[in-house]
């Protein structure tokens, strides 16, 4: 029988104190901050992408997200190795939430463990951005209109309609 564990994130990858992971259940924060801690560190930074009731004045029922799941988990390791060697990090997690999720729910954790606080920051947020940026997600907009739009996985970047 497979653990809870297991059954939140059935695709995962770890390696050097780094792990990433998929999937389609809602988000345990505490699990993702377990996951970097360390007695060697003093800071520990999270951050929790939500999603929000609307986008440009539009009210915004939810989102949905797809990836092509192996890329997807090899580009977040190397991310996640990056991020630890740059910053001298003791831990990253890191682990995206794919099909809907509601307004009000997490899509995104990111969590970084460091001996100080002002790296644990800086990797955290360069973590993010680069998994907008590379990371093979991409999520739908879904609106109280009925109408939806999918967006490249960063901030407002409209997808462009094919034939």
């Amino acid at each position: 029988m497979a653990s809870q564990e297991q059954q939140n994130h059935p695709e995962s990858l770890s390696q050097d104190n780094c792990w990433v992971g998929l999937t389609s259940s809602p988000l345990e924060i505490q699990s993702v901050i377990d996951r970097v801690r360390s007695p060697q560190a003093g800071a520990i930074v999270l951050f929790a992408g939500t999603t929000r009731d609307s986008f440009e004045g539009k009210t915004v029922v939810d989102l949905r997200y797809e990836a092509y799941a192996p890329l997807a988990l090899r580009s977040m390791l190397d991310i996640a190795r990056k991020a630890k060697e740059r910053h001298g990090l003791k831990g990253v997690a890191m682990v995206h939430r794919l099909g809907v999720v509601p307004v009000g729910e997490e899509s995104i954790l990111i969590a970084v463990s460091s001996p100080h606080r002002q790296a644990a920051w800086r990797a955290g947020e360069e973590a993010l951005e680069e998994c907008k940026a590379r990371v093979e997600v991409w999520k739908r907009e879904e609106f109280a209109d009925g109408e939806g739009v999918w967006r490249a996985n960063r901030d407002g970047q409209a997808g462009e309609r094919i034939g």
